[in-house]
């Protein structure tokens, strides 16, 4: 599917029926990862309608000179959700790059967004996060991706085995040819978001957060740091996860995730 929001043809996927959920994706994928980690949460938890964008400058998005900053990519943001969900209610859930744009949506429309999530969040700015390592590597593991792939899962995964290597196949690999780089090297140039609305203000919804213990990305400590500042927030830093910790925890995470819908069910009535 396709909307138009300020000139730009935003690609996306929707699936089902109910109260929206925005899904985010992160930085050099596009919506096939989060949907992948997605789709199967809600088999368990109906009622939701997703829709999964490509942000701009990845998938089948493009990113124009007009989009020269993260600014204007919450802008974009903002106007799609005018465009394709209006103005009622809706849940906001996104992945590394994905939650720094979620963060800033929820910040911008705290009525409207009644449930925020955040997975492996990144921030303004790079904390101290922990250096790569690979925690469980299966002998013999037959990679069969060419190098540049190959050192992407190598440097994105921290449980390297079949099932980790069947996920990037499915729902990272296809993505990259895909990625305008020097359209995010444009927007990501002016990474920081402006401040706009009165942080003073405290979000009152159901937050979750999650984190990858050994996330060399985002780390732990900073997700844990944003969790602080959201009243009705879980928490949960995983082990045996990285930044990919949709793909190595996908159990624990959708658990996580159906009780996070389940409060936001609770909390607002819908």
């Amino acid at each position: 599917m396709e909307a138009t929001v300020r000139g730009v043809p935003v690609h996306y996927v929707e699936s089902g029926s109910g109260t929206p959920v925005l899904a985010l994706h992160g930085a050099g994928v596009d919506h096939r990862e989060v949907a992948h980690a997605l789709e199967p949460v809600f088999t368990a938890a109906p009622g939701f309608r997703r829709l999964y964008p490509d942000l701009p400058g990845m998938g089948l998005t493009p990113a124009p000179a007009t989009i020269a900053s993260n600014d204007d990519v919450l802008d974009l943001l903002l106007g799609f959700i005018d465009t394709t969900i209006g103005n009622g209610p809706l849940l906001v859930l996104g992945h590394s790059y994905g939650g720094y744009l979620a963060r800033a949506i929820a910040q911008q429309r705290p009525e409207q967004v009644i449930g925020l999530a955040l997975v492996c969040p990144v921030g303004a700015r790079t904390g101290s996060v922990p250096e790569h390592t690979v925690l469980v590597s299966s002998a013999g593991l037959d990679v069969a991706l060419s190098p540049e792939l190959e050192a992407s899962y190598r440097d994105y995964f921290v449980v390297q085995t079949a099932e980790t290597l069947r996920r990037f196949r499915e729902a990272v690999a296809p993505s990259a040819p895909l990625v305008d780089e020097s359209a995010l090297m444009r927007i990501f140039s002016r990474w920081e978001l402006g401040d706009r609305s009165d942080t003073s203000k405290t979000y009152p919804h159901p937050v979750l957060v999650l984190a990858g213990r050994q996330d060399s990305t985002a780390g732990y400590a900073a997700p844990a740091d944003v969790a602080g500042q959201y009243p009705r927030c879980t928490l949960a830093a995983l082990d045996r996860a990285g930044h990919a910790l949709l793909h190595e925890q996908p159990a624990l995470a959708q658990a996580l995730i159906v009780e996070w819908l389940a409060r936001v069910r609770e909390h607002s009535a819908v």
